[in-house]
């Protein structure tokens, strides 16, 4: 669809954009955008190591990783936005 567009519709398209956001709130949408690819990253990321120390069998190691708190961080250093992660526990219904 963007192959058949020509420069100047584009120009307009984003001169659209600007006149509907503002030019003042634009930086601060693609900073809270860049924020949320990096948390979805680095969720995935942790949801591909826990499927693979599964797959693995490490057993006691992985259920020490398990029982560590873990912490989710927007940005690598970044503290003042992180939150604590509470895991599910498992728990087997006896009957």
């Amino acid at each position: 669809m963007l192959g058949n567009l020509k420069p100047l519709e584009l120009l307009l398209i984003l001169a659209v954009i600007v006149v509907l956001f503002g030019a003042k709130k634009l930086p601060d949408l693609a900073r809270s955008l860049g924020k949320s690819a990096r948390i979805l990253k680095s969720e995935a990321k942790a949801m591909k190591d826990e499927v693979k120390d599964e797959w693995a069998g490490k057993g006691e190691s992985a259920a020490a990783q398990q029982a560590a708190a873990r912490t989710i961080q927007s940005a690598p250093g970044d503290t003042a936005s992180a939150r604590p992660v509470a895991e599910p526990e498992h728990t087997s219904a006896a009957s």
